[in-house]
């Protein structure tokens, strides 16, 4: 469908292209790694990620390295030496996986890439918003406008997913020894569950991950670290540094509870968001603080006596 020159391209993401040096006569979707600008041309996108997008693909990248070291920790039972490993090996695939993915994207062989600004929410779903000028046919304009933080997360997928089928099967087989058969491999199992959860995940729910991930990782921080520290019965400081364990479960939740405020403040004021870093030990505190207050058996032989 061809719209004359005179007139403005239809719909959000419909635009001319630019071909030889001459503006082309149809309207129509935009090459990859290029969108709409506001007189409709297509325009390469020529910009860095700003620290938003960065920490955006960063929390997307920590999903499936979470998951498999809760799958690892959930099925290595007993054998702390067995899981220690398989955590670094996890580790270690993730971080070639993202290594690899900046290196193939645009441009090629650098860790950097370049990127369209997400103007809005609709910038993520532009198959919903492909226009009709004459009610009658629709001008097919889908692309990727917020070029590459849809597609750059799917190609990190795919290469967690290979570079766990290499390594961590040789790895458990060795080490895992102490585990029936059927459980060693159980963690890689699930990986093979949660790998297509996390891709629907990011081809449906992408834009709205885009914009709530900071409020997502703050919850779930806060909430997982409320369970384990109940689960492990941490009552004290003196609890709390009885394992080695227990400290880093603590300071990873620290780490994720600065991620999350970083992301929502974005630095704009560094003199006014930094010192909300403050807050970071603040709910580890409180609970310590009121745990004893709260405890059942206490609760309970408090309700007896008074009867």
């Amino acid at each position: 469908m061809s719209v004359a020159m005179t007139q403005t391209c239809p719909g959000l993401y419909c635009g001319r292209r630019i071909i030889n040096g001459s503006l082309d006569e149809e309207c129509g979707v935009c090459p990859r790694g290029e969108r709409t600008n506001l007189q409709k041309f297509c325009e390469r996108c020529t910009e860095y990620p700003e620290l938003y997008d960065w920490l955006y693909l960063g929390f997307m990248a920590m999903l499936p390295l979470v998951l498999h070291w809760f799958f690892i920790e959930w099925y290595s039972g007993k054998k702390s030496s067995s899981a220690l490993l398989q955590h670094i090996t996890a580790m270690l695939e993730c971080s070639v996986s993202a290594v690899v993915t900046l290196l193939v994207m645009e441009p090629v062989g650098l860790l950097s890439i370049r990127s369209c600004r997400v103007q809005m929410l609709s910038d993520w779903y532009t198959m919903l918003y492909n226009p009709s000028p004459d009610y009658i046919n629709t001008l097919h304009c889908t692309q990727e406008a917020v070029y590459p933080l849809y597609t750059i997360v799917l190609i990190y997928y795919a290469f967690c997913l290979v570079m766990m089928m290499l390594l961590r099967p040789l790895l458990v087989k060795k080490i895992a020894c102490g585990l029936g058969k059927s459980d060693r491999f159980r963690s890689i199992y699930a990986a093979l569950y949660f790998f297509p959860i996390l891709t629907v995940l990011q081809a449906v729910g992408a834009g709205l991950l885009y914009y709530a991930f900071p409020y997502i990782i703050l919850v779930l921080s806060l909430v997982t670290l409320a369970v384990y520290m109940s689960a492990s019965e941490i009552q004290s400081f003196k609890s709390l540094g009885a394992k080695k364990k227990r400290l880093v479960v603590l300071f990873s939740h620290w780490l994720l509870h600065a991620y999350g405020i970083i992301s929502i403040s974005r630095l704009d004021k560094l003199e006014q968001d930094l010192p909300l870093l403050v807050l970071v030990p603040g709910p580890a505190l409180f609970y310590i603080a009121t745990a004893k207050f709260t405890e059942p058996s206490r609760i309970l032989s408090e309700g007896g006596s008074g009867h």
